[in-house]
């Protein structure tokens, strides 16, 4: 399985950017776009699949909490049901421009605090599953959590992320940061070939965690986050087999 490059997009409101996507597209194999409920919005969700099928890019849901100021990366006391019914709603909204255009939904990946509360718990992770299985799509998620025990029990396909520019926890959860920071191209590549070649990454207690690799995530709103893609695609073209 070839391993692929994602980025999360369409995280803006009219007017109102902070990403860098059109750069991003050039690099990526496949986005997760906004819904609408951290960020997003009807015109941005159309414009970005738009520019994610003219870049031959495929698309997926990246549905959020709803906590605007917070950009959905705080965590929020919700139950299954409500967790269920907010990816469910998220994913048909995206689900209606990707029909108007023809074009299919390729995968769910939670966003943010979300993505965190999921993988912590098995109960939250049914919610996402029950959603992933009426679309019949993927869910991207950390591997040897509770986002790939819950899907495989389930039987609901799972691709395995590693994440270049943020820190792991001891137990392979990720810390999700209020805010992006820049970070150095050297280290965030020596950081994936390690993961890509040897399985392993480094907490932020120095604890080793074994990883697997079949999707990288880089985050459209680093400041580099453009040259960080270029360095990742590189990396990634480097393994890809010859034809």
């Amino acid at each position: 399985m070839s391993v692929t490059l994602n980025s999360d997009m369409g995280e803006a409101f009219g007017i109102h950017t902070f990403g860098n996507d059109t750069a991003l597209l050039d690099y990526v194999d496949t986005i997760n776009v906004a819904c609408g409920i951290h960020s997003g919005d009807p015109s941005t969700m159309a414009h970005t699949v738009t520019a994610a099928l003219d870049a031959n890019v495929t698309i997926g849901a990246h549905p959020g909490l709803p906590d605007l100021v917070g950009f959905g990366r705080r965590e929020m006391k919700l139950t299954a049901n409500e967790i269920r019914d907010l990816i469910r709603y998220q994913v048909g909204a995206l689900t209606a421009f990707l029909d108007a255009v023809g074009a299919p939904l390729h995968h769910i990946k939670p966003h943010g605090a979300l993505y965190g509360m999921l993988s912590r718990s098995d109960e939250l992770m049914e919610s996402a599953c029950d959603v992933a299985e009426q679309y019949g799509v993927p869910i991207l998620g950390l591997p040897h959590t509770a986002h790939q025990r819950v899907a495989d029990r389930r039987g609901v396909e799972f691709v395995a992320e590693f994440y270049v520019d943020l820190d792991y926890n001891d137990d392979g959860t990720i810390i999700v940061n209020r805010t992006a920071a820049p970070h150095d191209l050297a280290h965030l590549e020596a950081k994936a070939r390690r993961a890509l070649v040897d399985g392993k990454t480094t907490s932020i207690h120095g604890t080793e965690i074994d990883v697997t690799v079949e999707s990288l995530c880089i985050h459209s709103d680093l400041s580099n986050a453009p040259d960080v893609a270029a360095r990742l695609r590189t990396v990634l073209d480097e393994r890809a087999p010859s034809t």
